[in-house]
């Protein structure tokens, strides 16, 4: 389920079974930090790290945290404009994954170091982005929207934000489903204006060819439209014993694997320390919607990327005016973007054939303006959590970044 590529997932159901939550075992909690404790707190400013929480309220009402690393630890800005960068998370996480190892090897804080006004988005039900203007977390229709939402509101909320405070262009970071939103939306021609570049880690558009059993498992069996149709669970959180019941189904499905699902998920990440994902265990994962974790089963199923499908003909043309939902055309990207691409040989979400796709609406391209990075070692988790990251695609990107940047 594309849902699963938010590398999240996999983590997340790697709690479970650290835990004895998936295939047999005690009844342990995953305790995150106490709500009071903003990621600033708990991950930026303890390494030096200037950082403010800020609230960025969307045109439908949810109130998003977003994090602001405006300097790096060793300069003052002096009163000099630095270009923005807005970083997106995927699925079933937030903003603190891109924050779990030293400040060397931190995406963030290695473009606050060179000189970067970096801000951190959080997606609508993640931990710190519960709110909403008149609704509440625990009402169903907190939860009644799915990525279609996030490219209409979401995206565009903080970078109107970030365009409002810095009055610049900005470049942006996408892993994953982040990288699926701001695809979708400069296919619809949005956010063109306001972008100086975009980079890609792990792109999500196409899902046909994912490699992970569980994954594909949940998509093609409806998981998420059981959870909906018979549970009638609203927000989909892994935590919660009824998830967590389905959950145990497919661990015993032949060839699934629930005491290596980081490897059966993600496929095998060649670059994670202990450390680090017994810090990713401490803080995740993040709930979304199950509309969320439908449309994205969808685009599994269909191969095609479209908006959410409603299963009924007379709901498709009341919100479309047809009875098929619209399908993104990513053929409309504008050629003079330029757009920084980097993809592993072992992602068993981003499957290499799938990442090949999606290439395809790029082969009119500027040539100058397109850069494709293929690692052949790296899988899923390596793009935010690799110890050297840093060397094999920070440090490219930022040069990407430095090359296309503002005159």
């Amino acid at each position: 389920m594309a849902s699963f590529r938010g590398f999240s997932f996999v983590i997340t159901v790697i709690v479970m079974v650290v835990l004895g939550r998936c295939c047999g075992g005690g009844h342990g909690e995953v305790l995150g930090p106490p709500e009071e404790l903003g990621i600033c707190a708990s991950a930026v400013t303890i390494h030096g790290y200037k950082c403010q929480e800020i609230q960025v309220t969307t045109k439908d009402g949810y109130i998003l945290n977003v994090q602001r690393i405006s300097e790096g630890r060793r300069e003052s800005s002096g009163g000099i404009k630095k270009q923005p960068v807005i970083i997106q998370h995927g699925v079933l996480v937030d903003g603190e994954t891109w924050l779990l190892n030293s400040p060397e090897q931190n995406l963030p804080m290695i473009l606050a170091d060179n000189g970067y006004d970096v801000w951190i988005a959080n997606t609508r039900g993640t931990r710190f982005s519960r709110r909403h203007n008149s609704l509440n977390a625990a009402d169903r229709a907190f939860w009644n929207w799915s990525w279609d939402e996030l490219v209409v509101y979401d995206i565009p909320a903080v970078f109107d934000h970030v365009s409002q405070q810095t009055d610049q262009k900005i470049h942006y970071v996408g892993h994953s489903l982040g990288t699926l939103l701001v695809l979708a939306s400069l296919s619809e021609g949005k956010l063109v204006n306001q972008l100086q570049s975009a980079a890609f880690l792990s792109p999500i558009a196409y899902l046909s060819h994912m490699t992970t059993i569980v994954g594909a498992l949940a998509a093609r069996s409806l998981l998420p439209e059981k959870v909906t149709a018979l549970l009638g669970i609203a927000e989909f959180n892994l935590k919660r014993k009824e998830v967590e019941t389905i959950l145990k189904v497919l661990c015993t499905h032949p060839g699934v694997n629930c005491y290596d699902l980081l490897t059966a998920i993600t496929g095998r990440n060649c670059c994670l320390n202990s450390s680090t994902i017994q810090l990713f265990l401490e803080n995740e994962p993040q709930s979304t919607s199950t509309k969320n974790m439908v449309h994205l089963a969808q685009t599994v199923r269909t191969g095609v990327l479209a908006k959410y499908n409603y299963g009924r003909v007379d709901y498709n043309l009341m919100h479309y005016g047809d009875i098929h939902p619209p399908v993104y055309n990513l053929s409309n990207i504008p050629h003079n973007l330029p757009i920084f691409i980097s993809y592993g040989g072992r992602d068993a979400l981003s499957d290499v054939r799938d990442v090949e796709r999606l290439l395809n609406h790029f082969k009119l391209h500027d040539v100058d303006k397109l850069a494709v990075q293929f690692v052949q070692k790296y899988a899923h988790a390596d793009y935010i959590m690799g110890v050297d990251a840093n060397s094999i695609v920070y440090n490219p990107l930022v040069a990407f970044f430095k090359k296309h940047g503002s005159a």
